[in-house]
């Protein structure tokens, strides 16, 4: 049915996606050829195809217990100790839940992670800023699905295959350098050049995919005002985009309520239910027609 599929990024909010891929993916017996994602969503993309979503929730609820704040003001005064624990935990995080399990994505589709590189007449530093403030308009002042502004900067999107990941080390670099966001990451670097979240360019990363004709799927993690499924026909191909029904009920950051993960997942669940009960009735209606 969907020859491609796009994870958007989201953070925390990207639970959304695993839910509505675990009712929905069985049920349609989705085998797509690409997946491109972006983040988090690039994170999932990859959880999706090594491990059991309940066991990754477990892991998040037993990691994060202990951790009560998402920045540690304190340790500003402490030399080596990390003001934000985002990065620590997220890469031995990475590294755990894809370890064991990581020579099965080598028959998972093809996941095309997106990275954004600075322009370079910006330099690294002046770039994250830039960067923030441009997507922060982009997507919660102009609030269009497909930004704009990033790319009007110099940015530019660099896709990479998971599968061209020899080991699980180079994995969790990928998927870090694709989540880069200052200051919860450091800056990060790919073959010695910075690059920052693959969002600063578009955060449903649609230019990863081929331009065959076909469907593809496409899910978003956070409210834009449209319908909460809608089809843009783009050549020959037509992508449907499904978003949340309503605002999914995480932070992207927020390492300290570990217990949200469940209703976001299960929000997913919800809104993939749905998804297939409209898809039932759309195929009766066109039985009854013809």
């Amino acid at each position: 049915m969907f020859d491609q599929v796009v994870f958007a990024g989201g953070g925390n909010r990207c639970w959304w996606q695993a839910g509505f891929w675990d009712v929905v993916q069985p049920e349609l017996a989705l085998a797509p050829r690409v997946i491109a994602a972006i983040s988090a969503g690039a994170a999932t993309a990859c959880m999706l195809y090594t491990r059991d979503s309940e066991w990754v929730m477990r892991y998040y609820e037993d990691v994060l217990r202990h951790n009560k704040k998402n920045a540690y003001w304190g340790n500003l005064w402490r030399r080596g100790a990390p003001v934000f624990p985002h990065y620590a935990i997220y890469r031995r995080a990475l590294l755990d839940i894809y370890g064991e399990p990581f020579a099965k994505l080598a028959q998972a589709p093809e996941i095309r992670v997106g990275v954004s590189r600075v322009p370079r007449w910006l330099g690294a530093r002046a770039s994250v800023v830039a960067g923030l403030v441009a997507y922060n308009i982009d997507k919660h002042i102009r609030k269009v699905l497909h930004p704009t502004l990033g790319r009007a900067l110099g940015f530019r999107p660099e896709f990479v295959r998971v599968q061209e990941c020899a080991v699980v080390e180079e994995l969790a670099d990928l998927i870090l350098q694709s989540s880069c966001t200052p200051p919860f990451t450091p800056v990060l670097r790919r073959k010695g050049r910075p690059v920052l979240d693959g969002g600063m360019v578009d955060n449903v990363p649609v230019g990863a995919l081929d331009e065959t004709p076909g469907r593809v799927l496409v899910l978003v993690t956070r409210r834009y005002p449209r319908p909460q499924t809608f089809v843009v026909a783009h050549g020959s191909q037509q992508r449907l985009y499904v978003q949340p029904s309503r605002k999914v009920p995480i932070s992207s950051w927020d390492y300290t309520q570990p217990a949200l993960m469940r209703p976001a997942y299960d929000l997913g669940r919800a809104d993939g239910e749905a998804f297939l009960q409209r898809l039932t009735q759309l195929s009766e209606l066109a039985v009854r027609q013809v």
